[in-house]
């Protein structure tokens, strides 16, 4: 007999809503602040790998790409960046920290759709405070049972969560436009996972499609969620 799915998890940043918008503008600005100090050719490729180097210290979110740009703004001039581009870093960090929250395409109505028939779970890597923000600012925190919001997401991650706050793992699903951390770790705890992919998307998260997998599927926004979930080989679901 098929598993009833009683929870469902949702990534936060790009899934309900845009962020890495804003990253890829402070990205822009940064470079613009380092042209006249420093070749800025491979600056993108030297400021992934500072965040790539700096995840296990910073952790994921707004900070530590702020201080990876501050690193990275030391290393390729050599030391000799200027205070004064070094404080822009900071006051457009401080921006990033404030930027207004925007939902993404039919994430409101999905959300009072699934609220009720199923416990709904968000589950967000990042900063505590800053992923707290965002739900408050988002207005959406009402249709969630839960929120998660943790250092990384692993298998280890979803046991745990879909256990806490479902019927375990078999019995959930997950939604979330990253590959590698929404995606691929549910799957791999036994869940069912529902790729929604973001026009941007962090080089970091990016993870080949596990199309192979019975329990992988694929949607184009989350408007196309409640039917995805009617056509599952699953029980459960008669919205």
């Amino acid at each position: 007999m098929p598993d009833m799915i009683t929870t469902i998890g949702f990534d936060a940043d790009d899934t309900l809503w845009q962020n890495e918008q804003f990253y890829r503008l402070t990205e822009v600005r940064f470079a613009e602040l380092l042209k006249d100090h420093a070749d800025i050719d491979d600056l993108p490729a030297r400021l992934l790998a500072a965040e790539r180097r700096n995840l296990g210290l910073y952790g994921f979110g707004i900070k530590g790409f702020v201080l990876s740009m501050v690193e990275t703004a030391v290393d390729v001039t050599d030391g000799r960046v200027p205070s004064s581009v070094i404080a822009e870093i900071l006051a457009a960090g401080r921006e990033m920290l404030v930027h207004p929250v925007e939902p993404l395409p039919h994430v409101k109505e999905t959300l009072e759709a699934l609220h009720g028939a199923f416990r709904l779970v968000m589950i967000t890597k990042g900063d505590l405070f800053d992923q707290e923000r965002k739900l408050a600012a988002s207005g959406l925190g009402d249709y969630f049972n839960a929120v998660e919001i943790v250092s990384d997401k692993t298998v280890a991650t979803y046991d745990r969560i879909f256990t806490r706050h479902g019927d375990g793992p078999s019995k959930s699903l997950m939604v979330g436009n990253s590959l590698k951390s929404d995606i691929v770790p549910a799957l791999d705890a036994g869940s069912w996972g529902i790729y929604v992919p973001h026009a941007l998307t962090w080089a970091f998260e990016h993870h080949d499609k596990p199309v192979s997998h019975p329990r992988f599927r694929e949607v184009a926004d989350l408007g196309g969620l409640s039917g995805v979930l009617q056509t599952l080989d699953i029980e459960g679901y008669h919205h």
